[in-house]
This record gives C-alpha cells, sequence and structure tokens, in this order.
C-alpha cells in the first residue's frame, strides 16, 4: 500500500484488520510460482483467494477513492496496480503443491456459476484508528457467495499448512519482515474470518475520521454488481495482494 507508515497501518499492528488491495493482473490463464521458494521443498506460500469485481464495482471504488483522496492526498490510488477485489479465503499452502492448489480450485471455479452471482453493495464503513479511517464498501454474504467460500475452502484445506514466516509472504529488501499480526490473521482465516464470520467488502481509501463519519451519514444508494473474474494472489506487506500467480477462466 503505502511506503510511509500511517495511523491506520499501525492500527493493522493492533488488531490485524487485514483489507487487501489486489496488484497488477499479469494475464488470463497465467501462472507464476514464488521465486524465493522455488528450490525449498519446505518452503510455504502465503495466498489470498478472491474475486476481481465487475466495472460496476470498480467505478464505484474507483469514485470513492477519488473523493477520499482529494481530502487525504497521503492516502493511495485504486488504479492499473492498485485494483479492488473481494478476497474469498486466505491460507498458507507448501509452494511445491500451488500446482495442486490451482487445479483443485479451479474445478470449483469451472463448475460454479462465478459471474452469474448477483452481489448487492449495501453501505459504506470503516477501520478507525487515532484520527484516520480505512474505507470500504460493504457487501450482502448471500447464500451462493457463501457457499462458493466454503467450496473454495473445501478446495484448499487438504493443501494448508498451520502458519507461515515472512519468506511465505512478498517482501522487499529494505523491508523483509511481515508484521506478526498479519500472519496471525492469515493463519486464523479459517474459521475466525470464513463461513458466519465472513464479511465480504471492497477497500476503498484513507481519510480523516472526521470526514468518514459524516459520509456515513449520507445515503447509500445502494447497487448490485457481479464477480468478473477470480484468482489467486501471493500476499504481501498488511495482507495486499502482491502478485497475481494464477487467473482462472470462468464460466460466461
Amino acid at each position: 500500500m503505502m511506503k510511509t507508515t500511517t495511523n491506520v497501518e499501525q492500527g493493522w499492528r493492533k488488531r490485524a484488520a487485514v483489507c487487501a488491495l489486489a496488484m497488477l493482473a499479469l494475464g488470463t490463464g497465467q501462472t507464476t510460482r514464488p521465486t524465493a521458494a522455488r528450490a525449498d521443498e519446505n518452503a510455504v506460500t502465503a495466498i489470498d483467494i478472491l474475486l476481481e469485481p465487475d466495472a460496476t464495482m470498480v467505478q464505484q471504488a474507483t469514485a470513492t477513492n477519488d473523493r477520499l483522496r482529494k481530502v487525504f492526498p497521503k492516502g493511495f490510488a485504486l488504479d492499473a496496480s492498485h485494483r479492488p477485489h473481494i478476497t474469498l479465503v486466505q491460507r498458507f499452502v507448501r509452494t511445491e503443491n500451488l500446482d495442486k492448489v490451482y487445479a483443485a480450485v479451479g474445478k470449483v471455479f469451472s463448475t460454479a456459476n462465478v459471474t452469474g452471482l448477483k452481489l448487492e453493495a449495501f453501505k459504506y464503513y470503516y477501520i478507525p484508528d487515532k484520527d484516520l479511517g480505512l474505507s470500504g464498501i460493504v457487501i450482502k454474504p448471500t447464500p451462493e457467495l457463501l457457499k462458493l467460500e466454503q467450496r473454495v475452502i473445501d478446495a484448499v484445506t487438504p493443501f494448508a499448512v498451520k502458519t507461515g514466516t515472512s519468506a511465505a509472504f512478498v517482501t522487499t529488501p529494505e523491508d523483509p519482515n511481515i508484521i506478526p499480526p498479519l500472519i496471525a490473521y492469515v493463519s486464523a482465516f479459517v474459521p475466525k474470518h470464513s463461513g458466519k464470520n465472513y464479511h465480504p467488502h471492497v477497500t476503498t481509501g484513507l481519510a480523516p475520521r472526521s470526514y468518514l463519519d459524516e459520509m456515513l451519514k449520507e445515503p447509500f444508494a445502494a447497487f448490485t454488481f457481479s464477480p468478473a473474474g477470480a484468482a489467486v494472489y501471493h500476499l504481501g506487506h498488511f495482507g495486499t495482494a502482491a502478485m497475481k500467480l494464477k487467473e482462472f477462466e470462468l464460466k460466461p
């Protein structure tokens, strides 16, 4: 997300509230294996299996992001390298089993009517920390979405491992360490953030809490949208979807 530490990032350290933003896509059907772990049979990769929303949601999220950046220019932009997405599940898996994960999850997506899902965005929310808030658009967890989430969880569970280290994430030489709350969050995503605890959303940006409080008082024009894609991403700092590992072909 942002290179400069903000109050919200500090809040993540306290609460392990991870809101991911997708990075630049590498192309339909392409598969990328985490470079640093290719030679280590014990290597672990932290992954985010997610849905990429259609233009309706992208436009709404981008418009909200533009609005927030006008009042807080230091916030991040939703652009080609920070695309909106909806997380289904985050897990640690053995790197050597990634192809098996892709195959298992791919079977789910190939038989599910993912693009036919009708999802309703119905309000704004934000994660507070001191004077700032991390804003997002909340999505109603429909029975169909919950069923898809559970099928994806079931598909990846045989390959999941309990936890990982910073080496499981995308990092840089300048910032090689992942904060412990993020590792704990991914480790506990199932069951603490799935099933009845699943709260789908799309992150929209940063702004002062005083501004967000007023924004939340405004009427929200609920809208429907559908997923346009599905992919597996390699997680990075603060839960960002930092590298697309696999994109799936969906039923039209």
